[in-house]
């Protein structure tokens, strides 16, 4: 019945920690998540070598450590549901950045409504590495519903989706790999070989929770004024086409789902890539980043609730077998010679009225 109680106190302390994200949005200070990234850059410093052995070695502490400290809490509150559910809510509003997310895509909107394209330009880097200088409103416009498109996933749902399969550990852990990946996992000279290993682990981990997110950004298309069925035909048709395994299904059906085209030309400080055009239409503008930033809310929405329904159903699954071993200990004979001698004695009366029957017969 604990095992039960504390899948139920898990589910609670993820809806109350996503109303805490909601509510609060990230610390102004003191925000664990940038404690932990600077404890990364000290660990970074000490086993740095240009190759990929010494950043599978960097990679494996810095998020096993987190691993480890969510198992350990995890023990902790093993027996007291309510401060498993303290503790889960406190991690949920730590991973979580989907207020943070959407008042960024505001401001820039805002920005660009009122034409201040120099104040749009210094706000990007609040969402992306992208550089700035030379982007004019559409341009500043995509980079920011791709920013919202892709970490509705990093931020929201798949953080969710990990604390749904793995409680405090999940938590902690994927919010370690997808810090690790925005530090190193990028093609720096410095980090080229050295941040494959965390680029990696964050693909892997990224791979179910992004077409999650398509899959309820299709669903929930209307809410922005979008048609589901075309967010689907372009998720489908689109979503492989970019060189991020995950970042293109949430792109992709983001562009299906305003009607718009995504992709193009992009400019990172130092380097320059194309990414292949993502849906279909105009590129967007102002607006459609409020759109974007709408439907990036409803998806949040939806996965904060499928995770605590998760949670809900692995404790009625632990319930049932609790109910279940408790009948079955009560209909088990007891143990030693006064239940053997029961168990014999409705042996021989069942053998007496099977010989009746005989003699019946």
């Amino acid at each position: 019945m604990n095992a039960g109680r504390l899948r139920v106190a898990e589910a609670v302390g993820m809806l109350a920690g996503y109303g805490l994200d909601a509510v609060f949005g990230d610390p102004r200070r003191w925000h664990p998540v940038a404690g932990f990234g600077t404890a990364a850059s000290a660990l970074e410093k000490r086993v740095y070598a240009p190759d990929r052995a010494a950043g599978a070695c960097f990679a494996a502490v810095a998020v096993g450590t987190p691993v480890l400290a969510g198992a350990a809490l995890a023990g902790l509150t093993r027996r007291r549901p309510v401060m498993r559910a303290v503790a889960v809510a406190a991690a949920t509003w730590t991973v979580l950045g989907a207020r943070t997310l959407r008042a960024e895509a505001h401001t820039m909107a805002g920005a660009l409504d009122r034409g201040d394209i120099e104040a749009a330009r210094g706000r990007l880097g609040h969402l992306c590495g992208r550089d700035p200088s030379a982007l004019d409103e559409p341009e500043l416009a995509r980079a920011t519903v791709e920013s919202v498109a892709e970490n509705t996933s990093d931020a929201v749902v798949a953080p969710l989706f990990w604390g749904a399969v793995a409680g405090l550990p999940g938590l902690l852990g994927y919010r370690a790999a997808n810090t690790l990946d925005a530090m190193v996992g990028h093609r720096s000279t410095r980090y080229v070989r050295f941040g494959t290993p965390a680029a990696r682990l964050d693909d892997a981990l990224n791979l179910a929770p992004s077409r999650l997110t398509a899959a309820l950004t299709v669903a929930l298309a209307p809410l922005a004024g979008g048609d589901p069925a075309r967010a689907l035909r372009i998720w489908l048709r689109d979503g492989h086409h970019h060189p991020s395994p995950n970042a293109g299904q949430c792109e992709s059906s983001m562009a299906g789902a305003l009607g718009i085209r995504l992709g193009g030309h992009n400019v990172y400080f130092g380097r320059s890539e194309f990414r292949p055009h993502l849906g279909e239409g105009t590129p967007p503008l102002a607006p459609d980043i409020a759109r974007a930033a709408r439907l990036s809310g409803a998806v949040g929405l939806a996965a904060a609730t499928l995770a605590a329904t998760y949670r809900l159903t692995i404790a009625l699954r632990a319930r049932r077998s609790t109910t279940t071993s408790t009948a079955s200990a009560t209909m088990r004979p007891a143990a030693g010679p006064a239940g053997r001698r029961a168990m014999s004695g409705r042996q021989s009366a069942t053998t007496r009225a099977a010989g009746r029957a005989g003699d019946v017969r």
